[in-house]
């Protein structure tokens, strides 16, 4: 009877350790996967850039529901992925804002995960206001510079222009250049290693949105222009010759007698160099006091510099125009010829001065940039430098 009742007991044991369904195999059925989901930014992050394109993913599972909230409640665009495993944010976000993840997955078990978190956008100390020279739709001349402003000073230049596209439908060697924060802010120029090729079709972007410009500064907003280079005109002028000729697309089309600044005063030499049509008026009032006027209007008069340089119409000089240097500095035609030139010019024409001892120089304005030599103007670049 002993050896009966072992055998029972050992049997019981079996049993109680058996327990459990039966898989395919005879074994235990394996648990089924939980879906598993992660954010970009991390939950809880900080001072993140309002560009990143953030992100919603799931492993063993699908995304049923991602919804990605500003504090007003409104929800930022985004993309969902074919295979419902990932959700990317389709546009920018706000500065200094707390963004709010809700919504859900699930994988295999058929279990519910929630999709939670929330993260802020870094909160600028200043917002820098950025301006293009160039309008949208203009045409301009074979050495209009791009010239791109700031409201304020920039001391991360390198990060601007790893933000600017210069593209041309023509290929077209160029590079940005810094020039002095003398306009209340910092300015890049851009211009080509040699003049702009007519009819080039130029696209400027400006993506600096979200760019971290240095010293707790941020770019305020994206911009962008499209322009025309217009057909090649050049002014030839030397000053020895006491004639200003109008080279346009290779041809000849004006050759007027001209006076310019009178060349034993070297503060009323027209300066050599390669000027560049910056803007015209019909009348500009003109000033000198060191000179002895104040408020002479003066026509047809087209700026080619800072500092007092037009070509312009003067009455007054028609006698010496063609055989003597008079003036203050400006190009002086007859009302007639000074019309006839002023019709023709667009900004960013050249205006190529020779034969004055005094150099255009950057003291003279904001436009000299054709006057630096190409390997010095690379150096001017924070990226070539």
């Amino acid at each position: 009877m002993r050896r009966v009742l072992m055998l029972v007991v050992v049997a019981s044991v079996l049993a109680a350790c058996s327990g459990g369904s039966p898989g395919p195999s005879g074994g235990s059925a394996p648990p089924r996967p939980q879906a598993q989901v992660s954010t970009l930014p991390a939950d809880k992050a900080t001072n993140v850039s309002p560009t990143l394109p953030v992100s919603v993913r799931v492993t063993k599972g699908v995304l049923q529901q991602v919804v990605l909230t500003n504090p007003d409640g409104r929800a930022v665009a985004g993309t969902l992925s074919a295979d419902r495993s990932s959700w990317v944010s389709a546009e920018p976000l706000g500065y200094g804002k707390t963004y709010t993840w809700s919504g859900s997955a699930a994988g295999a078990d058929h279990l519910s995960v929630p999709v939670a978190g929330s993260f802020t956008t870094v909160s600028p100390l200043r917002q820098l206001h950025a301006t293009l020279n160039i309008g949208d739709g203009d045409t301009v001349g074979i050495a209009a510079p791009i010239i791109l402003q700031f409201d304020d000073h920039v001391s991360d230049k390198a990060a601007v222009e790893r933000a600017l596209q210069v593209q041309a439908s023509v290929p077209t060697v160029g590079s940005w250049a810094w020039l002095p924060d003398d306009n209340g802010g910092s300015r890049a120029h851009y211009r080509p290693k040699d003049y702009w090729q007519p009819d080039t079709h130029v696209t400027v972007t400006a993506k600096l949105y979200g760019v971290a410009l240095g010293g707790g500064s941020y770019g305020m907003e994206d911009i962008s222009t499209k322009f025309t280079i217009g057909r090649a005109q050049i002014v030839r002028a030397d000053v020895d010759s006491h004639r200003m000729i109008v080279i346009r697309d290779g041809q000849e089309v004006m050759n007027f007698p001209a006076s310019y600044g009178l060349s034993s005063d070297p503060n009323r030499n027209t300066t050599s160099g390669i000027h560049v049509v910056m803007n015209k008026a019909q009348t500009v009032l003109m000033s000198n006091r060191a000179y002895g006027y104040v408020n002479i209007p003066e026509h047809w008069a087209v700026r080619i510099s800072n500092n007092g340089e037009f070509i312009h119409a003067n009455p007054e000089t028609t006698g010496v125009q063609g055989s003597a240097n008079v003036t203050h500095g400006c190009v002086n035609l007859s009302t007639a010829n000074a019309q006839e030139y002023y019709s023709s010019a667009i900004f960013g024409d050249p205006v190529e001065v020779t034969g004055s001892p005094t150099p255009l120089t950057g003291a003279d304005g904001d436009i000299y940039d054709w006057t630096v030599p190409w390997d010095a103007w690379l150096a001017m670049s924070a990226l070539h430098s």
